[in-house]
């Protein structure tokens, strides 16, 4: 067995069950709940272009080049940081597919609309077209 000074031990055990409690007493969000199948369409008819794919909500968005395509993207840095919630981003040339779902509640909530009405709305203010 290593040996170790008392003080070094003192110290090892403090500092491991300040880890400890540190995890245990974190702060967790709340859980955003899942959406029912009755909501998901609901909400789907007041956003146009947007499906769902499964447990996803999806949007194909269409640009005139790749510059527009990849400005559109770096403009949904800021909403969904300020959200706290990500995309999965496909890009290909000119089309960006976006898609949304909540991991933790493993499918659809209302955190993955508000974030596809925020990303409809940049989409509408550029120039480019929309699918």
């Amino acid at each position: 067995m290593l040996m170790m000074p008392r003080f070094t031990q003192t110290f090892f055990l403090a500092i491991l069950l300040l880890f400890v409690y540190t995890m245990n007493n974190t702060v967790k969000a709340d859980p955003v709940p899942k959406l029912t199948d009755s909501q998901i369409q609901q909400q789907l008819m007041r956003l146009p272009g947007w499906t769902q794919q499964n447990q996803q909500l999806q949007r194909t968005f269409i640009f005139k080049n790749f510059v527009e395509a990849i400005a559109f993207v770096n403009q949904l840095v800021e909403p969904s940081e300020q959200l706290q919630h990500h995309p999965d981003l496909l890009i290909n040339y000119n089309k960006v597919t976006v898609t949304l779902s909540t991991h933790d509640a493993r499918g659809i909530t209302q955190k993955d609309f508000d974030l596809a009405n925020m990303f409809s709305q940049i989409a509408e203010a550029r120039t480019g077209t929309q699918k």
